[in-house]
């Protein structure tokens, strides 16, 4: 309406603009991935990762760190938590920018019905990472930036529609109940 108009040229004129997220997409090819049970949060010796070792094994992912574990790189001898699988082909999307919770419920509903028709996949996840500089982190609670300001959450969601919910805040905030 004619507020909008308003505020948009309020905006213009101050030469300040929307931007839309940025979206990648990666196949990863021939990867490891930890065997994952949605009933063991503790994993089971030569049965399941656990959700830390998941955690772990997704940040290294993320990452894009070797995970051969071969003695002569000097980034990093990680490898994939046992029990492990090699997967043919994964799928990596990354949105980045501003997206609203109600967005993010969209995309999570829309992860969910991937399991509605026959998947290879046993589980999939979908990670929200907050700015580190943000001001709120949870809820109405400021947001205290020491030196990470890690600020996410995690859904590992299994082709029962069980799922985990995984939460990592800064040494200066609490969780959310």
């Amino acid at each position: 309406g004619a507020e909008g108009s308003t505020l948009m040229s309020y905006f213009s004129k101050k030469q300040i603009q929307a931007l839309k997220p940025k979206i990648t997409f990666s196949t990863l090819r021939d990867l490891q991935c930890p065997v994952l049970q949605s009933n063991e949060l503790q994993g089971k010796p030569e049965e399941s990762c656990s959700t830390e070792e998941l955690f772990e094994w997704l940040g290294a992912v993320w990452n894009q760190v070797s995970l051969d574990n071969k003695s002569s790189s000097f980034l990093s001898t990680y490898c994939c938590p046992q029990p492990n699988m090699m997967v043919e082909k994964a799928f990596l999307c990354t949105i980045t920018g501003f997206i609203i919770p109600e967005k993010i419920i969209r995309l999570l509903e829309q992860l969910c019905c991937y399991f509605g028709e026959p998947k290879l996949a046993y589980w999939l996840t979908l990670t929200v990472h907050g700015f580190a500089d943000s001001p709120v982190s949870w809820r109405e609670s400021e947001h205290g930036f020491h030196k990470g300001g890690e600020n996410l959450y995690n859904f590992v969601i299994f082709r029962n529609l069980d799922y985990w919910l995984q939460m990592a805040v800064g040494t200066n905030d609490d969780c959310p109940p």
